[in-house]
């Protein structure tokens, strides 16, 4: 098109249905309120970092990934001990398995309804962010 010439509006939310994502493409599905509490709980923490983790919001320990949001929950990576312990007593808390993939050890999920409820949780992203840490020593 050239100088001068017009380009009529178009309907940007028809234009993005009609983007056709490369086979095993995943679009970040993730609780925007989720994001916001992890937000004030750990951003305000010293060497954490936000970023992304397959394109999902994600916090940084220095270098090193320690908890993300995925799909409806939240990520976390402990020490075996302590993400066993919570996979055998939390009913909220299932194994991360993100796209698919085999269980992890160190890996855990928090899954809960109201986002404010991470609250609760505060010491296990703690905990996560002492581990993560302690690793790059």
């Amino acid at each position: 098109m050239g100088s001068g010439q017009y380009l009529p509006p178009c309907n940007i939310a028809w234009l993005l249905s009609q983007t056709v994502l490369p086979k095993g493409a995943v679009v970040a599905n993730f609780n925007p309120e989720h994001k916001a509490v992890l937000d004030d709980l750990l951003l305000s923490q010293p060497n954490v970092r936000s970023g992304k983790m397959f394109g999902f919001p994600a916090y940084y320990a220095a270098k090193k990934l320690c908890i993300c949001l995925y799909e409806q929950g939240v990520g976390v990576k402990l020490p075996e001990a302590s993400a066993a312990r919570l996979l055998e007593v939390d009913q909220n808390v299932i194994p991360f398995q993100p796209l698919g993939r085999p269980k992890m050890r160190e890996w855990i999920q928090i899954n809960l309804s109201h986002s404010d409820d991470y609250r609760q949780y505060k010491s296990v992203f703690e905990e996560s962010i002492r581990h993560v840490l302690g690793q790059q020593e």
